[in-house]
């Protein structure tokens, strides 16, 4: 793939002025001065702690062949191109020094608060089905085509992204599913990208602490559902939130739960079944994952590759031949035959939707082991409890607590709980596990929430190895042979919250 522009015609597309040598070649583009490189553009932006435009010489001296400012320097060694915002010119450099990637591709873009990895993630499994090749970017890393790729973010740095996107047009990709987080909409890391497709999957409370309140995160959000980036939506109306943004968006395209929606739905151990309806019939799908909001995932996903021309035959095949996505609802293995989930839910919402779903699963009860992460959105602490609350036994402990004390955080959420509700606090998260599988008879379903796929505990000054996939899986193990379950309800809770009267 041909690419590479000069400072001169690069100054054209960003509007810029040239200071120095416009015939200089330019190959890449880096926001980070360590990876400057001949050939490659510097591009200074101001980030929340640094100031990319310090770092300017020291990008020069790794080898940078110009660099991109906001203000130009009293002298420079390399041609210079100044502009009004580095940060947000960095996407559209990116994109024109790489060829316009996203033009040559299939690019879905997936946002909204829940179920991003999924939706991405199916729609991967849809194009293998369809025997294309999938390009998939997001939370739990990524894959291009049959070969994984790591991630450092949900959504890449427009540098990082732009190289990636020319990378899978090299390697022969045909569609790329990308979540699109709301930071990376406020931060312009798609800034340059064209979506065949964007997706809204439903919005509820998190990132507050980044964002202010619900309206400016959905602003950040609507702001992908403009013709500036997309050209067909898919948008769930189910959601409140999803129903606003359809009468906001100019973009045509399918509405879940009215064009494409799901019936007679049932929820069973590992798989739900249930009737995919599109505009050219319905069709049974057996999904090999639980939960009411994975069928949800799945319709969006439907709806999605609808639009991109897939026929019905090769989505359901997707949809029924989906591998196990980690720590989304994921089932840990148990010999003795209990049933334990790790999903990612770290939301008021997220959490209640599946304990919700673990509820139809059994007759037993649901015991749900939650925390809330530190130094993040304070406002969903409490909502988090009370949605913690609506499982047969909340079980509170510790996150990621980073710089606050855990005792405080858990504090916060336990304020959320009603009375009468029943709970056990241990800020040991492990121990908190452990105490869930001790209580648990063989009808009842314990949930681990919160962390999914991550594989570290993050504290003030230091990230340890804790993954609860693998912890829960030792906890299992240890605990031994299935017992005569009697109930046994927390020990610890305060007055008025133990064991029902």
């Amino acid at each position: 793939m041909n690419a590479g522009l000069t400072a001169g015609e690069l100054s054209i597309d960003l509007n810029a002025s040239v200071v120095g040598d416009p015939g200089v070649l330019l190959t890449d583009v880096t926001h980070d001065s360590r990876s400057a490189a001949a050939g490659s553009l510097f591009v200074a932006i101001r980030g929340l702690k640094m100031d990319g435009h310090a770092y300017v010489n020291a990008a020069i001296a790794s080898g940078a062949s110009a660099v991109c400012v906001e203000e130009a320097p009293a002298a420079s060694t390399v041609p210079v191109l100044v502009v009004r915002d580095s940060r947000k010119a960095l996407g559209p450099a990116s994109s024109a020094i790489h060829g316009h990637p996203s033009r040559k591709l299939s690019v879905v873009g997936v946002t909204g608060t829940n179920g991003k990895t999924t939706v991405t993630h199916m729609v991967g499994s849809i194009v293998d089905a369809a025997n294309g090749v999938a390009g998939v970017i997001g939370t739990v890393g990524g894959r291009m085509g049959e070969t994984p790729i790591d991630l450092g973010r949900t959504t890449p740095e427009a540098s990082d992204f732009q190289r990636l996107l020319r990378r899978m047009v090299e390697a022969g990709v045909t569609v790329v599913a990308t979540e699109v987080s709301s930071h990376a909409m406020t931060l312009h890391r798609v800034d340059g990208t064209r979506f065949s497709i964007v997706a809204f999957t439903g919005l509820s409370q998190d990132h507050l602490d980044f964002h202010g309140d619900m309206d400016e995160y959905f602003r950040a959000k609507a702001t992908l559902f403009d013709a500036t980036f997309g050209e067909r939506a898919v948008i769930n109306v189910d959601d409140a939130w999803g129903a606003k943004l359809r009468d906001l968006s100019d973009l045509d395209g399918m509405r879940v739960g009215v064009d494409v929606f799901a019936s007679h739905h049932e929820e069973r151990p590992g798989r739900s079944v249930f009737t995919l309806n599109t505009p050219g019939g319905s069709h049974p799908v057996r999904l090999p994952m639980g939960g009411r909001f994975n069928v949800t995932n799945a319709v969006i996903a439907a709806a999605i590759s609808l639009e991109l021309g897939f026929g019905v035959e090769p989505i359901v095949a997707g949809l029924e031949n989906m591998e196990t996505i980690p720590g989304r609802f994921e089932q840990i293995p148990d010999k003795h035959g209990r049933h334990v989930f790790v999903d990612y839910a770290h939301t008021p919402d997220g959490i209640a939707q599946v304990i919700a779903s673990a509820a139809q699963l059994s007759d037993g009860r649901v015991l749900a082991v939650v925390g809330a992460a530190g130094d993040r959105d304070t406002a969903k602490r409490p909502l988090m409890g009370r949605a913690a609350a609506t499982a047969n036994i909340a079980v509170i402990t510790s996150d990621n607590p980073r710089s606050e004390r855990p005792e405080d955080i858990i504090a916060e959420v336990i304020g959320g709980i009603p009375a009468g509700a029943s709970y056990h606090v241990d800020p040991d998260r492990r121990a908190a596990i452990r105490w869930a599988i001790e209580q648990s008879g063989p009808q009842d379903i314990v949930l681990v929430l919160g962390k999914g796929h991550e594989s570290g505990q993050e504290f003030a000054h230091e990230t340890v190895p804790f993954d609860d996939r693998v912890v829960t899986a030792e906890e299992l193990a240890a605990w031994g042979s299935v017992r005569s379950h009697t109930p046994i309800y927390p020990h610890n809770s305060p007055a008025g919250n133990g064991a029902p009267s």
